[in-house]
């Protein structure tokens, strides 16, 4: 088979349908993952019920190339530090192993034993569409969300712990892990911290477990979150060049923390052509999802039509991005931030 090139992809779902595989296949996009998928098992995901997963992919002509996110349920212990821990991590070498035997090659996490974090009441963009919202101010005064607070510090040292362990089953199993931002890129919430919320974060991360089946679930909303269109540019140059951005979530918002909203994603923070063309100066090779998408008059809950929408705008940027000639991006060396 031919090295893939820069492409287009669907996302954000939980249940494998027709319907599903259809759409995915009349958009254009031949690739897709699942987001924290409804597999059978409180504790481990088992081989058959991943193999069929990835038989209807090939059955369709679809490539399942990642599941994103177990349920937290599977290492919140271990994110957290707790008593349970060490069985929660032999549980996860058991589901990476499955994972790689099922012949899907990605598995995108998170750090965030608290979740996502989003504020009621959904912003209104033009027309009527809506989109999620954050505002810091009507969260800050909630309790601690797991009994005690836990610094940067312990968290650190649990996300340490957890890889060291899980990083060479993956490695062995040939399944890449890709990290996701906190979302929202906010230092601590409900008493958590929250360690990637920022270049910094990545970068150690990256350093420390420096890995060809290691890298970033490069979230391009939550990175202009955390500071707007140069932020996300110089990341992607930085991460980029050194091979390290396994796929991406073509997102933006408008606004940064402790206030954004989620938008179109030509309205935003950033200039969506350049991202796409810096991704490809930076020799990205992976996929782009949509992920999060304003809802449209009579959408569905997944939002199909909007969907629709940013999937054929990044189509059409992608096609443009394709007809230029690029000078690959050098690597800027390791003491350097961008």
């Amino acid at each position: 088979m031919n090295p893939l090139e820069m492409r287009i992809g669907l996302g954000q779902f939980n249940v494998l349908t027709e319907e599903k595989l259809s759409y995915i296949k009349q958009l254009g996009a031949d690739d897709f993952l699942m987001n924290t998928p409804k597999i059978p098992g409180e504790k481990v995901w088992e081989l058959q019920d991943l193999a069929d997963l990835k038989r209807k992919s090939d059955n369709a002509e679809l490539r399942l190339m990642a599941l994103e996110n177990v349920p937290i349920s599977f290492y919140d212990k271990a994110m957290l530090g707790l008593p349970g821990r060490n069985e929660q991590i032999e549980n996860m070498k058991c589901t990476i192993s499955n994972i790689g035997k099922a012949g899907i090659p990605i598995l995108g996490y998170h750090w965030m034993p608290s979740a996502v974090w989003r504020t009621p009441d959904r912003a209104v963009l033009r027309g009527g569409a809506t989109a999620t919202r954050f505002n810091f101010e009507f969260h800050k005064d909630i309790k601690n969300t797991h009994e005690r607070v836990f610094s940067a510090e312990e968290m650190w040292d649990n996300y340490e712990y957890y890889m060291s362990r899980i990083l060479p089953v993956a490695e062995e199993s040939n399944v890449k892990l890709a990290l996701h931002p906190d979302d929202p890129p906010i230092p601590m919430l409900g008493g958590v911290a929250r360690i990637f919320s920022n270049f910094e974060g990545f970068k150690a991360a990256m350093e420390m477990f420096d890995s060809p089946y290691h890298g970033l679930d490069f979230c391009m909303g939550c990175w202009s979150e955390m500071g707007g269109h140069d932020y996300v540019i110089n990341a992607i140059r930085y991460f980029g060049s050194r091979g390290k951005i396994i796929y991406v979530h073509f997102r933006d918002v408008q606004g940064n923390v402790p206030c954004f909203n989620e938008c179109f994603i030509n309205e935003g923070n950033v200039d969506p052509y350049e991202v796409m063309r810096t991704l490809k100066e930076s020799g990205f090779t992976g996929f782009m999802i949509t992920d999060h998408v304003p809802q449209f008059v009579d959408d569905t809950d997944w939002s199909h039509r909007g969907r629709a929408y940013a999937i054929g705008y990044m189509t059409a940027m992608l096609e443009m991005v394709n007809k230029l000639s690029f000078n690959p991006i050098d690597p800027i060396p390791n003491g350097e931030t961008p």
